[in-house]
């Protein structure tokens, strides 16, 4: 690990600042100090440095802290740990609850032991500093704030953020993807796909059941349907939600890593019409597919190599132009990205009947519209072996 921390936050740099003017004084502040403590903790060595055991092995064992409102780790107080009784403290306890859901998930689903692969232990920080209004991981801990009270609520709330941190440390771990542009923006597509994918294996939801929200308890509790993010819908998630949901809107920028949250909506709507297309449960074919891909994806891993990557997999794993290969072909199509190789003709042909519902905001038919994939490709390939039939035909005349 490096010298310095890797603070990975699930709140966007974005929506702080937005808070930024607001006009509750008291909103205002929480995100000006949220903003200068997460600053101050990229620019420290690592924090845990004390603590020799904290990314030893340890079958993924979980100790929950409480840092009474400070921000030394090293003064935290032990709250629950897994040969404990629960704690009194229900921060805690939804801390301890929602690791072990992780860490369940990725053992059951893609029998990974732990973050790291090798039984790193997972330890945890409730109430960090005083209304601050994020969590992150560090490379080896996560950490949770208390939220305002307004915009945000306490960030033990919502397991979907807790599974987006800590995949955060499995990517790390895997793949290493670099924290800006494009790569970073896969790195943070990554924590939100399985953030998504751990809470409906948690709820035992289908890809239809789910909402394919991203902190919907957490963030504005008092305001129903919106969240940081929405994979369904990028850009659609709240008020002032800035993602773009396909190429053509890509945000080019210096902020934020290069862009890492905004750009991050492309891949996401990618992986929501891959699942809703194949059907079932989305941890099951379409989640192996994108963990797969991650596992063989580098440091530097980009928007079209990882698109080619799923299409390999899905390849590899389901069949040639079996019904999942196509849906990852089609998803890709959707968001503006071309898989290297496939003639683009059957794409496109895939695009057009799923109808560009992500502009058109009709993501609800694609699963309908997959039989009429599978018949229109078939009708492709005839249509082909009738032209090569021709062709000879007239060959053989001359």
């Amino acid at each position: 690990m490096p010298n310095e921390l890797r603070v990975h936050c699930a709140i966007p740099p974005y929506i702080l600042e937005y808070l930024l003017e607001d006009e509750d004084g008291e909103v205002r502040q929480a995100a000006l100090n949220t903003l200068l403590t997460t600053a101050r903790l990229r620019g420290q060595r690592s924090i845990l440095a004390a603590f020799p055991g904290a990314a030893t092995p340890g079958n993924g064992r979980r100790t929950v802290f409480d840092c009474r409102n400070g921000t030394n780790l090293s003064f935290a107080v032990l709250a629950r740990s897994e040969d404990g009784p629960p704690s009194t403290d229900e921060a805690a306890n939804r801390a301890f609850e929602s690791l072990g859901q992780t860490r369940d998930f990725y053992q059951r689903v893609f029998a990974r032991n732990s973050i790291d692969g090798r039984g790193m232990r997972l330890d945890g920080y409730v109430h960090f500093d005083e209304k601050y209004n994020n969590a992150f991981w560090d490379g080896r801990a996560m950490c949770f704030g208390d939220g305002d009270g307004i915009i945000f609520s306490d960030l033990t709330g919502s397991i979907s953020v807790i599974a987006h941190e800590l995949t955060h440390g499995v990517t790390e771990y895997t793949a290493g993807l670099e924290y800006r542009d494009q790569p970073g923006a896969l790195n943070e597509s990554m924590s939100d796909v399985f953030g998504a994918l751990v809470e409906q294996w948690t709820l035992n939801q289908t890809a239809e059941q789910a909402d394919w929200l991203i902190g919907r308890e957490i963030f504005t509790p008092r305001v129903p349907g919106d969240a940081l993010r929405s994979l369904k819908a990028p850009g659609r998630a709240w008020a002032r939600d800035p993602q773009p949901d396909h190429m053509s809107k890509y945000v080019h920028t210096t902020k934020d890593h290069g862009g890492v949250h905004y750009n991050s909506g492309i891949p996401n709507k990618a992986f929501y019409l891959t699942a809703v297309t194949i059907g079932g449960y989305a941890w099951q074919a379409p989640g192996t597919i994108w963990y797969e891909a991650l596992k063989a994806s580098s440091s530097d891993t980009r928007f079209q190599e990882f698109a080619d990557t799923t299409y390999r997999r899905a390849g590899e794993l389901y069949g040639a132009d079996s019904p999942q290969q196509r849906a990852v072909l089609g998803a890709w199509q959707q968001v503006g990205i071309d898989i290297t190789g496939v003639p683009a003709g059957a794409a496109t042909e895939q695009a057009l009947l799923l109808g560009r519902s992500g502009s058109t905001g009709q993501e609800d038919s694609v699963t309908s519209t997959a039989g009429q994939v599978r018949a229109l490709t078939e009708k492709v390939r005839e249509l082909s072996r009738d032209v090569a039939e021709l062709k000879e035909s007239v060959t053989a005349r001359r």
